[in-house]
């Protein structure tokens, strides 16, 4: 690990060292160094007399990311940040300090360092070479007992980090989803009600027009069934029947010289009216009174659209909170409860629908009718569901495909995740369920979503298996239903 870098290695003899304080702290009491206490004296002194003595100034790196970890050391001066690159800027996700244990540790499978050892404060720390381990393993139980306790102590701490970092992500990449979802209806909405605002205000002169008509019972009927049966029906054209439809109307009014009816011609085509419907209005209604009919007529199809638009904007935004009820169930107490999986992807894909549409990802639903619930920690769950469809997503290109299956499977309630990709590396299938490692680039992930997923399940008492290929990466998730 310090190979590379150029730092003052100091060999001195056992006596030197002593003199020089180094097992004095080992042994003392009141401070980190507890954990040698108890260590017998002749392998404190294989300790010392085996690792030399290193000293590192301010800022110089004393491991940096993918530098093998071939050395234990133990700090006595000094402090060191580790920091990893998120993105464009580093965070700091550890820091050692005075008596602290770092580097290799017996009976880790750690290989490469994955953050940079940054020195903030001069330092002096013993090192202890990864060769000299397999003697102090076979000859000194104590001393490996207590670096084995530490590994197991920082592994813990470390992997209970980096699950926080890894929410916090899933977290943020939900929020940025959710802001972006819930913007376009919220803009629709402004848009919306100032459009109705501005709109309202022309209705008086309008009103004043009808108002001063003189028609009869049969008039009105025929214009009122006209507009009520095309306002409860849905219509949706192509831009060039829409473009048709316009010019007919438009062609129609103009051969009457009533060019003051144009503009409300969009209206008219968004409720598809034809020239046979201008047809009847002007028959039933006659020359004089058919203008301000047809304004009026225009004016409530404007506002039927405008109040439209604000229900359906608003019926997306509740559809978004409800999605997010369900997908963090704040309702309910975080306990194993029987609930519908299905639900709990949808919202999930709800909640990631931004980068879903960003990729033109066409994704395929196929549960069974009669699918089962599960027994599981809803929230928990969608964790899982969020990290294997957002893994997904980004492993695929622009108009990938996702299919998702769920089907009854004994005892069990079977997902599979499937996406058309490139497919993981042969060699790396073994691995992707290991705590940080991540194929991703700097950045772009911690190496614990799948860590996550995996623990999940098991916690479950649930299987998850992974097959792939190119063209074909298959997840099977097994959940009780009992």
């Amino acid at each position: 690990m310090l190979s590379k870098q150029k730092v003052e290695c100091v060999r001195t003899s056992f006596a030197e060292r002593v003199r020089g304080g180094f097992v004095a702290p080992l042994k003392t009491q009141g401070s980190r160094s507890y954990r040698f206490a108890e260590i017998p004296e002749k392998q404190l002194e294989w300790l010392v007399e085996k690792g030399e003595v290193i000293r590192l100034k301010k800022d110089e790196k004393i491991f940096d990311v993918n530098d093998p970890i071939d050395r234990l050391f133990i700090v006595f001066k000094g402090r060191i940040e580790v920091k990893v690159q998120r993105g464009k800027n580093y965070q700091v996700i550890n820091q050692i300090g005075l008596h602290d244990i770092s580097g290799f540790l017996p009976y880790s499978r750690a290989k490469t360092a994955i953050a940079a050892g940054v020195v903030v404060e001069e330092m002096e720390l013993l090192s202890l070479s990864k060769d000299c381990c397999k003697e102090m393993t076979l000859k000194h139980y104590e001393l490996t007992e207590v670096f084995v306790h530490e590994m197991t102590s920082r592994t813990r701490e470390f992997a209970k980090s980096n699950v926080q970092a890894e929410k916090m992500m899933a977290l943020g990449k939900l929020s940025a989803g959710l802001a972006h979802e819930l913007n376009n209806p919220a803009s629709a909405i402004l848009r919306s009600a100032k459009e109705l605002k501005k709109h309202l205000g022309n209705v008086p002169e309008k009103f004043k027009a009808v108002m001063s008509m003189k028609v009869n019972t049969d008039q009105v009927k025929v214009v009122s069934d006209i507009i009520f049966k095309k306002i409860a029906e849905d219509y949706d054209f192509s831009l060039s029947e829409r473009s048709d439809k316009e010019d007919a109307l438009e062609e129609w009014l103009e051969d009457r010289d009533l060019e003051d009816c144009i503009d409300i011609v969009d209206a008219l085509v968004d409720y598809d009216f034809s020239v046979d419907d201008l047809e009847k209005i002007f028959k039933s209604t006659g020359e004089k009174n058919f203008s301000p009919t047809l304004n009026w007529v225009g004016n409530v199809l404007t506002t039927e659209k405008m109040v439209d638009e604000i229900e359906e904007a608003s019926t997306r935004i509740s559809e978004l909170v409800q999605s997010v009820k369900v997908y963090t169930h704040m309702d309910n107490a975080p306990e194993k409860q029987k609930a519908n999986v299905r639900k709990g992807i949808s919202s999930t894909i709800t909640m990631l629908n931004h980068k879903i549409k960003k990729k033109k990802i066409d994704i395929e639903s196929n549960f069974a009718e009669d699918l089962k619930e599960a027994n599981i920690m809803v929230s928990e769950i969608n964790q899982v569901w969020t990290n294997l469809l957002d893994n997904a997503i980004d492993a695929l290109p622009d108009q990938g495909q996702i299919t998702i299956n769920g089907y009854n499977n004994q005892n069990c309630v079977t997902i599979e995740i499937i996406d058309n990709g490139v497919g993981i590396p042969k060699e790396n299938l073994n691995r992707i369920f290991d705590p940080f490692f991540t194929t991703k680039g700097i950045g772009e992930g911690t190496g614990m979503g799948l860590e996550v997923v995996y623990r999940i399940i098991h916690q479950h008492n649930g299987d998850i298996h992974v097959t792939s290929k190119p063209g074909e990466t298959k997840f099977k998730i097994d959940l009780p239903i009992d």
